[in-house]
């Protein structure tokens, strides 16, 4: 069983309070971490503090090469690390290895270009004046992250804020706090030096005391109303905050796509990650001359979908990740069902899978606004299928969510899918494509689905405040508005 410590000032330290880990496949303990309260969050933030100046002092390049030595790192213990995500979440091992490769993918992008995108810009005034602005770290930055992407999204956050000369105090997932444990110790076996990153791993009262400590941000990925609740902690002490924050995305297929290719992408991008994704395609728009051999096209695939243990090689989909993530999606379903939506296929717990956290592949048809799979994010293995007639009402139902995540369309005009992009309302858009990332890209929705963005050269400048310089190189003794104003001025 495994034994869970705190990471603070380089120091992996033991606790009185401690939780469970479960293997969602089985239900079995995997072992106990930390329960991380009010004094050990302030001693890691306070450590963080004092290592933060000596840290920034080291040049960024230097800074830079220690995670291109990290995401070297990543690959060696890819076999490692992608068993114990699938140990701790359950997906099937194939997409844990892809997680792990994605992660050190990322990280050496920003080693590569982290100090070019912190370089400061010249700003040309006059002959006798110019300004230019610097990029400075904000200091400590508190990192909450969720357990669906238990690596690589502490990763988007970790890695550009260490390169731009922040320390960092990680509070992983309750459900997952075992690969938060292990991202501190690849950290500190790569020679992040002591108190630059610290692991506080606990429950929601932990990330609590983080949000309410001495930091001076929150970087934050998981609900919309966990979302909310940091905004409103945080304004007392003004902190600065980057949100990435629920999805229902819109999935929409015109007649003239190419529908095969809709179909695969439509159920790869909805059940991955057993459908736990907060960019997967949560509500589907099919054109109603194809309406039909869509629906039958996606249900046959959906039917053939493997259920089962993630460390079995035939497995196309794992269990959800607890007990309480699959009674919410079962509340979903059962509300669309009662309102009159029809279950295609799925729309039960497997009868051969009782032991751990199971739930059928399932698809709904003559679904309704009113109904909370159309206006909550739903959060498992249930994919949502509605029928347009023209483009305008495809617009109208994509829109009507308060989520603006991400959105994907799919056609073979180009004039239809420039236009659908300019009139959706989400921060990313796929064009015959369907939850791709790419670390040059940035990252991130708008509405209740957050603020600020991850990745790319937008991701790093979230981690640094912005000075600007103003010099002035002329002569004169005086400027034309200083005293005295007098009558002639």
């Amino acid at each position: 069983m495994l034994d869970g410590k705190l990471l603070i000032a380089g120091k992996w330290k033991a606790c009185d309070k401690k939780f469970e880990s479960l293997n969602p496949a089985t239900g079995d303990v995997i072992g106990k971490a930390c329960l991380a309260g009010n004094e050990e969050v302030t001693e890691a933030v306070k450590e963080a503090k004092l290592a933060q100046e000596s840290w920034n002092k080291i040049d960024i390049s230097e800074r830079a090469k220690i995670f291109t030595r990290l995401g070297d790192e990543l690959l060696k213990r890819s076999q490692e690390i992608s068993n114990l995500i699938t140990l701790e979440m359950g997906r099937p091992l194939f997409e844990s290895n892809i997680e792990v490769r994605k992660t050190s993918e990322m990280v050496k992008y920003f080693a590569n270009e982290g100090k070019t995108f912190l370089e400061g810009d010249e700003i040309p005034i006059n002959p006798h004046n110019f300004s230019f602005t610097r990029f400075e770290p904000v200091g400590v930055v508190g990192i909450i992250k969720p357990w669906n992407y238990p690596l690589l999204l502490p990763f988007w956050a970790i890695a550009p804020a260490l390169i731009a000369g922040n320390t960092v105090v990680f509070k992983p997932s309750d459900l997952t706090p075992f690969v938060g444990i292990e991202i501190g110790k690849i950290c500190q076996d790569t020679g992040i030096p002591d108190g630059v990153i610290n692991i506080v791993t606990g429950d929601g009262f932990t990330g609590k005391s983080l949000v309410s400590s001495d930091i001076d941000m929150i970087s934050f990925t998981g609900s919309s109303d966990t979302g909310k609740n940091i905004m409103k902690n945080s304004a007392d002490k003004l902190h600065r905050i980057s949100l990435e924050l629920g999805g229902s995305d819109a999935f929409i297929v015109f007649k003239d796509a190419d529908i095969e290719e809709a179909i695969n992408g439509a159920v790869w991008g909805r059940f991955m990650n057993c459908g736990q994704v907060c960019i997967s395609p949560k509500r589907i728009f099919v054109e109603d001359d194809i309406a039909d051999s869509f629906i039958e096209g996606f249900v046959n695939k959906t039917r053939n979908l493997v259920i089962g243990n993630g460390f079995d090689p035939g497995t196309d989909i794992g269990p959800m990740v607890s007990k309480e993530q699959r009674e919410r999606l079962e509340l979903q379903v059962e509300d669309a069902v009662r309102k009159g939506a029809t279950i295609e296929c799925g729309g039960k717990i497997p009868l051969l899978l009782k032991e751990g956290y199971y739930y059928e592949p399932t698809v709904l048809t003559g679904v309704a606004p009113e109904m909370s799979v159309m206006n909550e994010e739903v959060f498992g293995p249930v994919a949502v299928i509605s029928i347009f007639e023209n483009m305008g009402e495809a617009i109208a139902l994509a829109n009507g969510t308060i989520y603006g995540l991400g959105a994907s369309v799919w056609t073979k005009n180009m004039d239809t899918a420039m236009h659908m992009s300019s009139q959706l309302e989400c921060g990313m858009v796929w064009i015959n494509e369907i939850c791709t990332l790419h670390p040059q890209c940035p990252w991130g929705g708008i509405k209740h689905s957050g603020m600020g963005k991850d990745l790319s050269r937008y991701g790093i400048r979230e981690f640094v405040s912005i000075k600007h310089v103003n010099i002035n190189l002329g002569t004169d003794k005086t400027r034309s508005w200083w005293f005295p104003y007098g009558k002639n001025k």
